[in-house]
């Protein structure tokens, strides 16, 4: 099949011009790919499934993705037995399609089948109308009801079986009886908000019953085992719709949308709620009606479209008399009744009951067989008994925002509404709506986001007073604007701020005098109010910081004497200075603190160290301890400060200077010699006796102190700190000055320790204990014995260089052991040098002994023995024999050695050239004789150093390489 559009309907020529340029709808005859020889009696669609049953008593089942694929189907028996068909009746899903024939016979047919089985418990029935289950099952039809001609509703359960003795249908009640036996042309089932329920819809000529309740449970546990709508059709009494004087002739149907189209209004047009119902129309005698399933009453807000809403054809117009047409068949779109009069499309928008499209497409005396629509696919479809029609929708709720609009639905309009031109005119519309009614807080956030004039929508606010919706306005206004337009953000942001101050004091004036603005306001609701705005204008302020001038803020902020929000803007701002600066000239030192420690700029602390350390100190520490990127040195005139301050009244142990700087030297990697100065002149200066911190600090302190030593060296003598001198002079190496700075004040013990610390000088440790020694010996009260025990501690002192110390009336008894142990000493210290030098004289003896030896030494040479480097008779000429046996050739010799000589190369060719000369005297030649031989000869080629030199010589020559191939 292929569509085509009706001889009458001419298509446009660009095929690119936007959707608002077509009509809403468009009728396009479907070109059949197929031949028949009989006509449609009956047609249904749905899933994209379309199911023709011809006069034949033939079914044709075509899937519309696939068009060449067709199913023929004929029913079981002739038509002379069941009669022809009169109905065919197809679920949303297209799984399920039943028959039903003149004769009262009815066929049931699953997708997945082509052979119609008999409905043999519903023979006799003359279906008129069925309501499918609302789950769209697939497997089989659950429970469904049957509208019939006699008024009665029956419930069935169809389940497709192979088995030949099984019946389709599990079960057909008769559920409920059409008061006037009229025929039921409608019946459709809902499921609403819970899953027990049900609502049923039920159509005749003349009547529209609503039923709405729940159903019972299924018999036995399990589906198909009996009525579920019986105790509904019992319990519930119908809400019911009546026309008067129906007409039986008339067509009529009944027919309900796929899904929610429309929303629910409330509080006079503004506000929107959304709602999940579905539309229903009923046509009948007086024409359509329609409305919403959203209520146990839907018929309260349900509309008719009488039948004079529908035109007549010109051809029905007599002299200028109307001639109403009738309906012939009619379904719903999405915003739309359509209707098909008199061999015309005529499409009614449902919410303001104009005609918006209306094309002639039947010919006269041309019969419909209906008007469809496909649930789930939301197509529209028109069929006759020869052709088929579909109804395109071209884009239908393009003018839906104006409709809404009309009817002041402004949410909804909104919501529908295309582009910022359709959108601004809705948004002006409902804040000019708005404002009229008195609800200007509402027309400001309307105004704010739409293009009607800003010093209109200002003066409409000022006129009116109504500041806090004009702030409103502002804010909204705010968002619209670009980020490059500065000025405008800064003024209206600015003003902003102005409008939030006097709101603020405005209440709290009230709250002050307990007056109320109006009657039945409390105290406690404008504090309430108090709080929701200056959140807002917290809210503002961080969204909008970047638009806010420092200095106009300030200035309009203090005007109004606003601290708490002065502050909060500064802190929003990030002008820490400032806030800590008001804090400060205020003494509010807790609140200084609490800045700073959110802080992170380094240059913060540099600024206010000095004052925050003269009045809180210990909380200012606890804070700069926190701080990983501060750079001590700069902090050291705010810790001399407070230490000159507090150095009277604190102790070492609580001044928050030191504390602080023994925090630096233990936990920050390398700090500078500054930091270590300052901690000694704190130390050094206090007017504390003791030295226990400073000693502590500089035992603390490495080999090589970080600090200055000459600068703690005259800072200690200037405050007369000895012990600490000392300590420095020892760390300088400056032990005589240490020593005699002890010996000085009388510290002999002190003395003693520092004289042991040369270590490994014992000449100086000889010394030092000498001036110990001296100043112990020569101390009143000091007893002979007593000063000889303390001396025992160094093991360089001897007794006789102590004597020179005593005076010249000590009597020798005294230290007479002493002596004794110093003469025992010395004798063995005698003895062991007599030792040593018998062991030399013996030594020397000796080497005399070999040395004489040698002038004796000889070698045995073998006969038949070879040189060691050339392998001739060693005997051949002359040769050299050394101790280890090794013989040489002298020329082998000295050639090997030549090649090896190193430095002394040219001094031996020198030597063989004077050697040469023949005017040499004979002595002469002697000594080089002599002097060459002992070059040569000097040790064994093969165990000396000439050996060790040629280690990286190869064992083959690369000339043998071939004679030692293998």
């Amino acid at each position: 099949m292929a569509l085509d559009g009706p001889s009458n309907y001419v298509a446009p020529n660009n095929l690119t011009e936007s959707t608002d340029s077509l009509p809403i709808f468009d009728v396009q005859r479907v070109q059949l790919q197929f031949s028949i020889a009989a006509d449609f009696v009956a047609a249904q669609v749905a899933n994209n499934v379309l199911i023709l049953a011809l006069s034949t008593n033939r079914i044709l089942r075509i899937d519309l993705d696939s068009p060449e694929d067709i199913d023929d189907i004929d029913l079981p028996k002739k038509s002379s037995e069941i009669g022809l068909i009169r109905r065919m009746f197809l679920d949303p899903s297209a799984s399920h399609l039943i028959i039903s024939t003149t004769l009262g016979e009815n066929y049931y047919l699953h997708t997945q089948s082509r052979q119609p089985k008999a409905l043999s418990r519903l023979k006799g029935v003359s279906i008129e109308s069925i309501a499918w289950n609302p789950s769209l099952p697939t497997a089989s039809t659950r429970e469904i009801l049957l509208g019939t001609t006699d008024g009665t509703i029956y419930e069935t359960y169809i389940e497709p079986s192979t088995e030949f003795y099984r019946r389709e249908e599990k079960y057909a009640t008769a559920v409920y009886k059409v008061p006037d036996a009229s025929p039921v042309i409608g019946i459709c089932v809902e499921v609403p908000s819970r899953a027990d329920q049900r609502r049923v819809i039920v159509a005749t000529y003349g009547k529209l019953a609503h039923l709405l309740g729940r159903i019972g449970a299924t018999k036995h546990g399990r589906e198909g085992g009996g009525s579920i709508y019986a105790d509904l059709f019992q319990r519930e009494t119908p809400l019911v719709h009546e026309i008067p004087h129906p007409s039986g002739s008339a067509p009529s149907s009944l027919t309900v949308s796929s899904s929610p189209t429309s929303t629910t209004t409330t509080g006079g047009g503004y506000k929107t709620e959304e709602s999940d119902a579905k539309e229903f129309a009923w046509l009948s005698s007086h024409g359509i009606y329609h409305g919403q399933l959203n209520s146990e009453s839907p018929f309260d807000t349900a509309k008719t479209l009488p039948r004079s809403k529908f035109p007549a054809s010109e051809s029905a117009r007599v002299g200028r008399k109307m001639i109403q047409d009738p309906i012939t068949a009619m379904t719903l779109s999405q915003w739309h009744v359509l209707a098909l009069v008199e061999g015309r499309i005529v499409a009614v928008n449902r919410l303001n009951e104009e005609v918006v499209y209306e094309q002639t497409v039947l010919e006269p005396r041309q019969n419909a067989l209906g008007l469809l629509t496909d649930l789930t696919q939301n197509t529209y479809w028109l069929f006759t008994s020869q052709e088929i029609y579909e109804v395109v929708a071209n884009d239908e709720d393009r003018d839906v925002w104006k409709v809404l609009l009309r009817e002041q639905k402004f949410d909804e309009a909104l919501h529908y509404a295309r582009g910022p031109a359709q959108r601004d005119a809705v948004l002006i519309a409902s804040g000019d709506f708005l404002a009229k009614q008195g609800r200007f807080s509402e027309a400001a956030k309307a105004w704010g986001k739409s293009s009607k004039g800003f010093e209109e929508v200002c003066l409409t606010m000022i006129d009116n007073k109504e500041y806090d919706s004009l702030r409103k306005y502002l804010i909204s206004q705010l968002s619209t604007y670009k980020k490059s337009s500065v000025m405008q953000r800064l003024m209206v942001a600015s003003w902003l701020v102005e409008l939030f101050m006097s709101k603020l004091n405005s209440l709290d004036d009230n709250i002050a005098t307990k007056a109320e603005l109006t009657e039945g306001v409390t105290t406690g609701e404008i504090k309430d109010e108090l709080g929701s705005v200056r959140a807002e204008f917290q809210e503002f302020v961080n969204k909008h910081k970047a638009d806010l001038d420092k200095k106009t803020v300030y200035g309009i902020i203090s005007s109004h004497g606003r601290e708490a929000e002065l502050l909060f803007f500064a802190t929003v701002a990030g002008d820490f200075n400032y806030v800590l600066s008001y804090w400060i000239q205020r003494e509010k030192w807790a609140e200084a603190l609490n800045v700073l420690q959110r802080q992170s700029d380094p240059d913060v602390f540099y600024k206010y160290s000095s004052v925050l350390m003269t009045h809180a100190a210990t909380g200012l520490i606890e804070i700069l301890m926190r701080q990983t990127n501060l750079d001590t040195e700069r902090l050291i005139p705010a810790l001399l400060n407070y230490n000159k301050t507090a150095s009277a009244s604190v102790s070492l142990n609580n001044n928050q200077a030191v504390r602080y700087l023994n925090f630096i030297i233990v936990n920050h990697p390398n700090p500078s010699a500054a930091v270590h100065n300052t901690l000694i002149s704190i130390h050094a200066s206090s007017p504390s006796n003791s030295e226990a911190g400073l000693l502590t600090y500089l035992q603390s302190q490495p080999s090589s102190p970080p600090y200055d030593a000459d600068f703690a060296l005259r800072l200690c003598i200037q405050h007369k700190r000895v012990q600490s001198c000392i300590h420095i002079y020892s760390a300088m190496g400056q032990y005589l000055q240490a020593v005699e700075l002890s010996l000085e004040h009388n510290d002999i013990e002190l003395a003693a320790i520092v004289a042991d610390r040369p270590a490994g000088n014992d000449k100086l440790r000889k010394k030092l204990w000498l001036l110990v020694a001296e100043k112990k010996i020569r101390q009143p009260g000091t007893g002979i014995k007593d000063a000889i025990e303390f001396l025992r501690r160094c093991e360089l002192l001897h007794i006789e260089d102590m004597i020179p110390f005593f005076p010249d009336f000590v009597v020798i008894d005294d230290f007479k052991d002493e002596i004794c142990t110093a003469l025992e000493e010395y004798s063995r210290d005698i003895d062991v040098l007599r030792r040593e030098m018998d062991n030399s004289a013996n030594t020397a003896r000796q080497i005399r002994n070999e040395i004489a030896g040698l002038d004796t030494r000889y070698a045995i040479v073998e006969p038949g023995e070879k040189c060691w480097i050339c392998s001739l008779p060693l005997l051949s000429r002359q040769f050299f024999v050394f101790p280890c046996q090794h013989a040489f050739h002298s020329d082998c010799l000295g050639k090997e050695v030549l090649e090896g000589a190193g430095g002394k190369k040219k001094y031996i060719r020198d030597l063989q050239a004077h050697l040469s000369k023949e005017d040499l005297s004979s002595s002469r030649r002697e000594e080089i004789v002599k002097e060459l031989d002992g070059l040569v000869a000097e040790s064994c080629i093969l165990c000396g150093d000439h050996a060790i030199k040629k280690i990286s010589k190869p064992f083959i020559a690369p000339s043998e390489t071939d004679e030692w191939a293998l």
